[in-house]
């Protein structure tokens, strides 16, 4: 049976002021997005190590690290240390992603790879028995609040195809410009983890957010089942 559709808060939309009070909000979500990005790889710089820690202190949701770095050898240990449950590095910053990915799951965490709009889904056939998740960026990485590129739906179904040809079915993430109107779109095109970010934390409620999103996400995987 197919696992519900998990929904991760991204925190990069969260109040930095009352990140504990923002975290307490969204306590019902499946995961926290934790973008890490380095000013090199982004434009953007954003969250270190003990920020994480911070997080860890506070929240008991599993944390998922997104890595936008130039070179994640160097730095995913730093984030593996102070907690990360799930690491993803980019393909494009990557020079030895086998290696990288073997290293993260041979410390106890979840391992994955992220791919930009512009960068093809068959790159990851010569690994993709070796992840644990794939996310596929829907906006270019570095700042929240874009618009979702409708050309990622295509990516998600292609990605499937590849899994089941390989006959292996690692979580399949999509970040970026997702909301309800079109959660339901993404999760049909095979899409079971999703990131929001200026969705769940710009309305009042957003634990509320959470749930909405779940909620329509979990109807559209009725459908794709049927």
């Amino acid at each position: 049976m197919t696992a519900p559709v998990k929904i991760a808060p991204s925190i990069l939309s969260a109040d930095m002021a009352y990140l504990a009070r923002d975290l307490g909000y969204i306590a019902n979500a499946d995961l926290i997005h934790f973008d890490v990005m380095d000013g090199h790889f982004t434009d953007n710089l954003t969250f270190g190590p003990d920020i994480l820690r911070a997080v860890k202190r506070v929240s008991t949701v599993p944390c998922d690290v997104h890595m936008m770095v130039s070179d994640p050898d160097h730095t995913v240990d730093w984030f593996i240390d102070a907690g990360a449950d799930i690491i993803t590095v980019h393909w494009e910053a990557s020079r030895h992603l086998h290696r990288t990915l073997h290293h993260i799951r041979e410390r106890g965490v979840k391992a994955g790879v992220v791919l930009n709009p512009a960068t093809p889904v068959s790159l990851l056939e010569p690994i993709i028995e070796d992840v644990d998740i794939v996310l596929l960026m829907s906006v270019n990485p570095g700042f929240g609040g874009q618009r979702f590129i409708p050309q990622t739906l295509e990516k998600i179904r292609e990605l499937g195809a590849i899994c089941a040809r390989h006959r292996v079915s690692p979580m399949i993430e999509v970040d970026g410009g997702i909301s309800a109107a079109n959660i339901g779109e993404v999760v049909r095109a095979g899409a079971n983890v999703i990131v929001a970010g200026s969705a769940i934390f710009v309305p009042a409620d957003p634990a509320t957010e959470v749930e909405r999103l779940r909620n329509l996400a979990n109807e559209a995987l009725t459908e794709r089942r049927a």
